[in-house]
């Protein structure tokens, strides 16, 4: 309600909403939507020409009114923005000082600088009405008496602010809970859940799946003591097959719900038919090859499949241009009958976090998919790689509940899968793990969910991700 109290925010708030819902409803030409992005992607260069130290020096040769097309022949004059440049330039980055924000953010700064990633209003109602608009399409379906659950990897981060202000606009109560926190713990934060009880939950992957594995040691069933009807994962890598575990292990609906980044806000949000939707009046999306920067065509389905690249369509304090966010993705075009009018995401991993096993080189996301297609019921996993006698080997070990109950493991199954797609063999594994499966959104998906024993000691990451686990409330 902090809009009421200034008459510009309040009259934008209301713009913003009608504008996400129109578009949502499939009122937005595909030419209204083309002059849009090229009406607020030269207002954004011109923006930070302005007001950003960075950008005034970075983009000192840019003229944007000269921007004729936001095709990628009229794009290629303008630089690239990196996750370097951020951690070099730090404040510079910003185009307004940090007093004009109502909330600072950093990122977590496990493996490199922390970087500021402050918020002010308009940031914060673009990004927010964007996710509001999706959201509704989900939560619409489970009725009028819902709590939500939202669990953050930490404090610092905008997971809490962000979820709670989208479900105070849907109408739904709010239980903020941080199980990795001394002061909550998961015994605490399990309690809350069960007792109010929650209907939903905005979690990470690996905090879903932790969750279960500590209901299951206070002697609780996930379906059976817990009414949990949806789960909102982000914050992770997670592959179609990783949700559906996820989902039969609570009994519940899970949808991949969010891809954002500190530095680069919403570029992704879930609707009611399981699909990652853009956010076209957010962001302008382009996908280049990493290696050669250059544009990727689309395939004869329309999907084009690289590095994304993005360049916020709204000027708040910390709008970036033509950023590299560094992450491998399957961009599809929109299509009809879907819950949105927007492109579709798959979110493949980061491109460092590419692996070479065997006869090929896989993604993250593609790894977990070809490991995880069948098994069911199990509370936890992780991937090793071993080389022996000069030939790549995986073992996949599984974490399952005590008492076995919904467990699916079709090894011969899993193994023809992996030998027909990397032509090496697979092992299977049973018993704890660690807690260094739990770091994914504070190091990465690769740290946290691969050993690679061809390694002679841990990279930088792995070593990161394992001093995190080790520091953790339990």
């Amino acid at each position: 309600m902090f809009t009421v109290f200034n008459e510009e925010l309040d009259r934008t708030a209301r713009e913003l909403r009608d504008r996400h819902q129109a578009f949502a409803a499939g009122e937005w030409s595909g030419e209204a939507l083309t002059a849009h992005q090229l009406r607020e992607f030269r207002r954004t260069v011109a923006y930070v020409k302005e007001k950003s130290p960075f950008y005034a020096r970075h983009l000192a040769s840019v003229d944007p009114g000269a921007i004729a097309s936001t095709s990628p022949e009229h794009l290629a004059a303008v630089p690239f923005t990196t996750k370097d440049d951020l951690r070099r330039e730090f404040e510079n980055v910003l185009s307004l000082p940090p007093h004009e924000a109502w909330i600072f953010y950093e990122t977590t700064g496990t493996t490199g600088r922390s970087t500021p990633c402050p918020r002010n209003n308009t940031d914060s109602l673009h990004n927010n009405t964007a996710l509001t608009v999706y959201y509704d399409t989900i939560f619409r379906q489970f009725g009028d008496e819902q709590v939500i659950g939202v669990s953050g990897p930490t404090e610092l981060h905008a997971f809490g602010d962000t979820f709670g202000d989208v479900c105070r606009n849907l109408g739904l109560a709010v239980a903020k809970m941080w199980p990795h926190s001394p002061m909550v713990g998961y015994g605490r934060a399990l309690e809350t859940l069960r007792v109010l009880p929650a209907t939903g939950l905005f979690s990470t992957p690996g905090m879903a799946l932790s969750l279960a594995k500590k209901a299951y040691a206070a002697g609780l069933h996930p379906r059976r003591d817990f009414r949990l009807d949806v789960l909102m994962c982000t914050g992770e890598l997670a592959s179609p097959s990783l949700l559906e575990n996820i989902g039969e292990v609570w009994g519940a609906t899970v949808h991949n719900a969010l891809y954002a980044s500190q530095e680069a806000s919403v570029m992704g949000a879930a609707g009611a038919d399981g699909a990652l939707y853009t956010a076209p009046l957010l962001n302008l999306y382009e996908v280049i090859d990493p290696d050669t920067t250059r544009a990727v065509e689309p395939g004869p389905d329309g999907v084009r499949t690289g590095e994304l690249v993005v360049t916020s369509l709204y000027q708040g304090s910390k709008p970036l241009v033509r950023y590299r966010t560094g992450d491998l993705v399957r961009l599809a075009p929109a299509a009809a009958g879907r819950t949105l009018p927007a492109p579709t995401l798959e979110v493949l991993g980061r491109t460092r976090d590419s692996l070479s096993i065997g006869t090929g080189r896989i993604s993250g996301y593609d790894l977990e998919e070809l490991l995880l297609a069948q098994p069911r019921g199990y509370l936890d996993y992780q991937i090793v790689i071993d080389a022996v006698d000069g030939r790549d080997e995986l073992t996949l070990h599984f974490e399952t509940p005590p008492d076995g109950e919904g467990v699916r493991v079709d090894e011969a199954a899993v193994a023809a899968a992996v030998r027909e797609r990397l032509g090496v063999p697979v092992h299977f594994a049973y018993g704890p793990l660690g807690g260094v499966t739990t770091t994914g959104a504070m190091v990465s998906w690769k740290a946290a969910r691969v050993e690679d024993r061809r390694r002679s000691v841990p990279d930088e990451e792995r070593a990161a991700a394992l001093a995190v686990a080790g520091g953790r409330a339990r």
